[in-house]
């Protein structure tokens, strides 16, 4: 199989050669089709996770081993598959979409379907090679969801971004359809949380970013309002557009100053949800906490049964799609750097040749 990895931080991916996986037990080998381009991979890419006045969390502390092929958002077609495998109904050929978040598959979280919980994770491009590659192997059947009717490079972003906000927004809800939901960032977890949001019938997104083209992006998938944060006023223009203090923010950022202005806005009762990985830390009031009995809660991934939920809802026609932009999966290094440098609306997903 060949693979476009990190050998190391910070430095272009390179093309290398791996023997191609022999699947043993329940595993699943599969020829990749599609992957997307994730700004998490970013922070693998670049070695480490800003931690504020903490320093920095480096790979080496999250147990990840170079090289490593990125990219955990995965559809691929099913080659073979070990014996343990066997009755699990799967056929030479089918298109899956792989869930990527995958632990132990032992513990009390990963019978549960919890995967994404469990204290000992293999997530699939991140501590194991994942997408930027010919081939995957998926630990067992039930991390397969079939890609169907659905447009594959589609499919694969609910890997990753669809599942992230379909958990993230499931941990506000229920709301009133016409209360004001926040969210922070237009990238492609913005886009698939307004579509999200859509499909669950709410009708006030408001969507906040720092470029004028990705609110513009967020205006044309649905966004009721938006506001560009280009200074210090940004908790009171959320409030303005939302005709007052909030009631859930999810912050798909999740930055020093974002952290600050989401707070800044939130209503008594308010939940704030921490999805994103930008970094540093955050400081408030202590009081206030009480006083205002708000929620600060992190949302990781998502897991395998919210994924089934979530492609049952696109497979529907429910689910808007997202602007997909696609690249051979030889050019995953361009991807990376066409993400960090901000030239991405929606989502990259690459594509085998």
């Amino acid at each position: 199989m060949r693979a476009w990895a990190v050998i190391e931080t910070g430095m272009p991916l390179q093309e290398i050669e791996l023997p191609t996986p022999e699947p043993t037990g329940k595993q699943v080998l599969l020829e990749i089709t599609h992957a997307g381009v994730c700004h998490s991979d970013l922070h693998i890419w670049e070695g480490e996770y800003d931690l504020g006045s903490r320093g920095k969390m480096r790979l080496t502390d999250r147990g990840v081993t170079l090289p490593l092929a990125m990219g955990h958002e995965i559809v691929g077609r099913v080659l073979k598959w070990g014996p343990e495998a066997n009755g699990a109904g799967l056929k030479v050929g089918d298109h899956m979409i792989v869930f990527p978040w995958v632990g132990c598959g032992k513990c009390a979280k990963c019978l549960a379907d919890e995967d994404n919980m469990c204290l000992t994770p293999r997530s699939l491009g991140v501590y194991q090679n994942g997408g930027y590659a010919t081939h995957v192997l998926a630990p067992e059947p039930r991390h397969l969801v079939p890609v169907g009717s659905l447009d594959p490079a589609l499919a694969a972003t609910y890997a990753c971004s669809g599942i992230t906000v379909f958990s993230a927004i499931n941990k506000v809800m229920p709301m009133d359809p016409d209360d004001p939901i926040v969210l922070v960032g237009a990238g492609g977890l913005g886009l698939n949380a307004i579509a999200v949001l859509k499909a669950k019938g709410h009708r006030r997104i408001v969507v906040v970013d720092v470029a004028q083209s990705k609110l513009d992006a967020a205006k044309a998938e649905g966004a009721t309002d938006t506001v560009l944060a280009a200074g210090p006023d940004t908790a009171k223009q959320i409030m303005a557009a939302a005709g007052g203090p909030v009631g859930a923010i999810i912050d798909l950022v999740n930055g020093t100053d974002t952290a600050r202005f989401a707070f800044d806005s939130l209503r008594k009762g308010g939940k704030l949800i921490q999805v994103g990985l930008f970094g540093g830390e955050m400081n408030i009031p202590l009081p206030l906490v009480p006083i205002r009995a708000l929620t600060i809660q992190g949302s990781y991934v998502g897991n395998v049964k919210e994924l089934r939920e979530l492609v049952g809802i696109a497979q529907s026609g429910a689910l808007p799609a997202i602007p997909i932009t696609t690249m051979p999966l030889n050019q995953a290094d361009a991807a990376l750097n066409r993400l960090k440098d901000g030239k991405v609306v929606g989502r990259i997903v690459l594509t085998a040749a």
